[in-house]
């Protein structure tokens, strides 16, 4: 059984898609220190004048070390302005019109839209449907395991039974000091190398690394086959850890 585990951030890119698409199980970790100004509460969607940012506002004011599933959305007025800049950027768009309903209903949701977590784990799940990803996605507070960076990734994985641990390459470098707690749990752990593709876009040439919204708003049903397309394969740890620069 493979598994991923990555922090729920604000309309992720199709690399984040496209590890969820190729586990069993994908766990969201929402119990770790909230970071500021960080993909946790922000990303970028294409405009004419390139890729445009688009930040949620949170409180943080007197709240040092939150844990990123207790931080509040400052402002939910928010909502009305990421998507009058959807609209903007992509009203003429191919798809636009087959999904705008869907993500103004996420975005203004009362329910979902007060606490940052439940926000992006409500556009991941809708991201992930829209994109046909059927992986079993949970979260890790509903866990309710300690320990910090690799050991608890490793913990996670042992839990849920994984026999395999699916990281992204930007986690390469913390993973090579925890690899022990892996072992371990008898858990083998292998990197998601993934090129992104290009796809057709508004606005001149091709820009990679917009949010994955840019994908479906562009591509709608072709989505999916373009994204898995940027997979190349699942690296070996040591590989990986062979081409890692030495500590100084």
């Amino acid at each position: 059984m493979k598994i991923a585990v990555m922090q729920p951030t604000y309309l992720p890119w199709i690399g984040y898609f496209d590890l969820i698409d190729r586990v069993d199980a994908f766990v969201l970790l929402d119990d770790v220190e909230f970071s500021r100004q960080s993909w946790q509460q922000r990303n970028r969607i294409k405009g004419a004048q390139g890729l445009q940012w688009l930040t949620v506002p949170v409180r943080c004011s007197g709240r040092s070390k939150q844990t990123l599933s207790s931080v509040e959305v400052a402002d939910t007025r928010f909502a009305r302005k990421h998507l009058k800049s959807i609209e903007q950027h992509y009203r003429k768009s191919a798809c636009y019109a087959t999904y705008a309903d869907e993500i103004e209903k996420i975005l203004c949701d009362s329910n979902s839209h007060r606490m940052l977590s439940t926000l992006n784990s409500s556009i991941i799940y809708w991201l992930a449907s829209s994109l046909g990803i059927p992986t079993k996605i949970l979260r890790s507070s509903e866990l309710q395991l300690s320990g910090t960076r690799g050991a608890r990734v490793a913990d996670i994985c042992s839990v849920l039974g994984a026999t395999s641990y699916v990281s992204p390459m930007g986690a390469a470098q913390y993973l090579s000091e925890d690899i022990g707690a892996f072992q371990e749990h008898g858990v083998d752990v292998v990197f998601h190398d993934y090129e992104h593709p290009s796809y057709t876009q508004l606005y001149g040439d091709f820009v990679p690394f917009a949010a994955a919204v840019d994908l479906l708003f562009n591509e709608g049903t072709e989505s999916k086959e373009i994204l898995r397309s940027g997979f190349r394969s699942f690296a070996s740890a040591q590989s990986i850890f062979e081409a890692l620069p030495m500590a100084s």
